[in-house]
């Protein structure tokens, strides 16, 4: 496993949620026990989120066990259609304009992205220095 970020939430549950996401899809945390989940937390604004998220995208595309939700951080609904179409971001996108997402999540730093286990445990914390191979690495090992 890549080395971890340190977060108060490694190896605790994570904190559920219910939103809507941009496109209109539900997400509900509670359902997606017995997946492999990742919460990946940016915004336009965030220059090492260029480098991550396409790389996430394309994980995604690559492997349909694994749950993707985007997380985005922008004031403006704008910026946050302005990112799911610059990085053709096809797994759902929740706009959390008033930070409560990443409040709960205790994002100090973007991007942070974590993974959570098929218990919904968080497992593995990236941040702003994730390299394009931790993510990919990370969710395979606990996906087996």
């Amino acid at each position: 496993m890549p080395p971890s970020a340190p977060s108060p939430l490694s190896s605790h549950p994570v904190p559920d949620f219910e939103r809507r996401a941009v496109d209109g899809s539900s997400i509900d945390t509670k359902q997606l026990r017995g997946k492999v989940v990742v919460v990946k937390f940016f915004a336009k604004y965030c220059e090492p989120c260029r480098r991550t998220l396409p790389a996430a995208e394309q994980l995604h595309r690559q492997d349909a066990g694994i749950a993707f939700i985007g997380i985005d951080e922008d004031e403006r609904p704008s910026d946050v259609r302005s990112m799911i179409d610059q990085y053709q971001l096809t797994f759902p996108v929740i706009h959390d304009s008033s930070n409560t997402l990443s409040g709960r999540f205790r994002v100090t730093s973007l991007p942070t992205t974590f993974v959570i286990d098929k218990l919904g445990v968080v497992k593995w914390i990236a941040g702003p220095d994730q390299n394009e191979n931790d993510l990919s690495t990370a969710t395979s090992l606990m996906n087996r």
